[in-house]
């Protein structure tokens, strides 16, 4: 019996997301927005695509959160994207409203679902998800960290000139201006960055990084990214899935572990059949630590907003 997943919001991010999860083969998908016809005419669209790229599942588009009933995996794309000159951060007040009204609907249908969070501000929009579900926190996973370490990693590749598939890179904390791109953790197969590349290279690609969001809005004018977001959750969707238990930046649940209690924060766990579990303490440098308790303490004010 296949896996059903869930995608809430029919837009860019939540139908490539749809698209990339078919072309994966990973369960059957149910496709919902608020939009009449939306989310039917998107899914019926995609497949009648299936013939011909030849994935075999079933694609339903919806209004009604009662046919995502017993979903696997359910993963959250609905909200306002931002708009040129806007931080994540402004949208906190009408998507945690949005959110709720989500995870209202996959408490009633999902109860034993895993919920992927990726509507921004992604940390608090993962704190109200837990919230309102009451699920353990475990089952509660934002989608930032894959998508930043894969925005670095693309910038590495292009000034070093080798393969994407070479480069290792890890960004941890908030998904915002706060966000921790690891330089001492890259590396170009096997090799250190800091070989590689000078520092004002390195520092380039640092900022470059945690703008690399606001960088596509400004270009885009009347959207965000959905790419590589849609593309990083699937990855998570597969690990999750499939128990790979692939260690991956994800924002999670920090019980003590790096001196934070009661937050979702992006750090480096493993992701298998039961969502997080494990998350990975790594040894920061005093510098590191320092921008890690900065990232902390945004969230906390973030979720004190809520």
């Amino acid at each position: 019996m296949r896996a059903k997943i869930t995608v809430v919001g029919g837009g860019f991010v939540g139908a490539t997301t749809a698209h990339f999860l078919a072309a994966h083969e990973l369960g059957d998908i149910v496709l919902v927005d608020i939009a009449p016809g939306v989310p039917q005419g998107k899914s019926l669209d995609l497949s009648q695509a299936a013939p011909v790229e030849g994935f075999d599942l079933k694609i339903v588009g919806t209004n009604s959160y009662a046919e995502t009933a017993n979903s696997s995996i359910v993963v959250i794309t609905a909200g306002l994207p931002r708009k040129p000159g806007m931080s994540r951060d402004e949208l906190v007040a009408v998507n945690s409203k949005i959110i709720k009204d989500v995870c209202e609907n996959v408490k009633k249908y999902s109860p034993n679902a895993i919920v992927l969070v990726v509507t921004n501000p992604l940390d608090a929009m993962v704190y109200v998800a837990w919230k309102v579900t009451g699920f353990p926190p475990e089952r509660i996973i934002g989608m930032a960290g894959v998508l930043d370490s894969a925005r670095m990693r693309r910038f590495i590749a292009d000034e070093v000139g080798v393969s994407v598939e070479d480069v290792s890179a890890l960004v941890l904390g908030g998904h915002g201006d706060t966000m921790i791109p690891l330089t001492r953790y890259a590396n170009v197969g096997g090799i250190p960055l800091t070989d590689l590349l000078p520092k004002e290279k390195i520092d380039a690609i640092v900022e470059r990084t945690r703008n690399g969001g606001a960088e596509i809005v400004e270009l885009l004018k009347t959207g965000s990214a959905y790419y590589a977001p849609a593309a990083s959750v699937v990855a998570m969707v597969e690990s999750i899935l499939r128990d790979k238990k692939r260690v991956l930046p994800c924002a999670a649940y920090l019980n003590g572990e790096y001196g934070v209690n009661g937050l979702f924060i992006g750090v480096p766990v493993m992701l298998g059949a039961r969502g997080v579990e494990k998350v990975f303490e790594i040894k920061f440098t005093p510098e590191e630590k320092t921008a890690f308790d900065t990232t902390a303490g945004h969230v906390k004010a973030l979720v004190a907003a809520l």
